[in-house]
C-alpha cells in the first residue's frame, strides 16, 4: 500500500526523551519536598501533554498540586530539552529514506516551540517544512482526530493513504478517530502498559525504526 503522508508522535517515536522529562519532573518534586518517582514510571505518564503529565506526577506523589506547578516544569524541562535527549537509533536514516518518497509531519502534544527547539537541535526538522503540529497550537491535544485532520487536509491527501505512527494508545486512538493507519511503535517508552487486546488487524507494528520502511 502507498502511503501518501506519514505522521510521526515525537516523544518515544522520533526521540527518547524520557530522561529529560523525568528529572525535570523529579526536579519539581524535590522543590516541593518529595522523594523521586522511577524513570520507567514516569515514562508511561507522558503522551496527553505537560498539563497532565504534572498532574499525574504529583497524584502519584500523593501531594497536592501548587497552583504554579505547571510553569515551574515547563521552566524546568525548557531548560535541558536537549540534555539527554536524542533520536531513537535509525530514525534519521528512516526519515532520509521516506522523505523523497512521500510527506511526512509531526503531530504532538508537546508545546510548540520545545518541539521546534528539539527537531532543529536533532537535526529533524529537515523532513517535515512546516508541517508541526504542538498540544498548544488551535487544535484539541490527541487523541482528538483535528490535529490529524488538520495534517491530511494540508497535504492534500486522504486519511485512508495516511499513516500515524505512533508507540501509545493516544496514537492509536487519534489514528482511528481521523481514519488513518495506525502503526505502534512498540520500541518507545509510551507502549509500556498498551492495552494489545485493542490492536486491529489493519494495524501496523514495528519494534524498532529501521522496519518501518518495509511497511510501505
Amino acid at each position: 500500500m502507498r502511503f501518501h503522508l506519514i505522521v510521526f508522535d515525537l516523544d518515544g517515536t522520533l526521540i527518547d526523551s524520557r530522561r529529560d522529562l523525568a528529572e525535570s519532573a523529579n526536579e519539581l518534586l524535590e522543590q516541593c519536598g518529595a522523594p523521586p518517582l522511577a524513570e520507567e514510571a514516569i515514562g508511561r505518564m507522558v503522551g496527553d501533554g505537560a498539563a497532565t503529565l504534572v498532574a499525574r506526577v504529583f497524584l502519584a506523589s500523593n501531594l497536592p498540586q501548587p497552583p504554579d506547578a505547571l510553569a515551574k516544569f515547563l521552566a524546568l524541562y525548557n531548560s535541558r530539552l536537549l540534555r539527554f535527549t536524542k533520536p531513537y537509533d535509525g530514525i534519521p536514516e528512516v526519515l532520509e529514506s521516506l522523505a523523497p518518497r512521500t510527506t511526512l509531519a509531526v503531530l504532538t502534544n508537546k508545546p510548540l516551540a520545545a518541539t521546534h527547539t528539539i527537531l532543529d537541535g536533532l537535526a529533524l526538522a529537515q523532513f517535515f517544512t512546516s508541517r508541526v503540529v504542538g498540544g498548544d497550537g488551535p487544535f484539541p491535544r490527541k487523541p482528538s482526530p483535528e490535529g490529524l485532520e488538520h495534517l491530511i487536509s494540508d497535504a492534500q491527501t486522504d486519511p485512508g493513504t495516511t499513516m500515524l505512527v505512533g508507540d501509545s494508545v493516544i496514537d492509536w486512538r487519534t489514528a482511528h478517530a481521523a481514519g488513518a493507519v495506525s502503526c505502534v511503535a512498540r520500541y518507545g517508552f509510551g507502549f509500556d502498559g498498551f492495552p494489545v487486546e485493542f490492536l486491529e488487524k489493519t494495524d501496523r507494528r514495528i519494534d524498532r525504526p529501521a522496519e518501518l520502511p518495509a511497511l510501505l
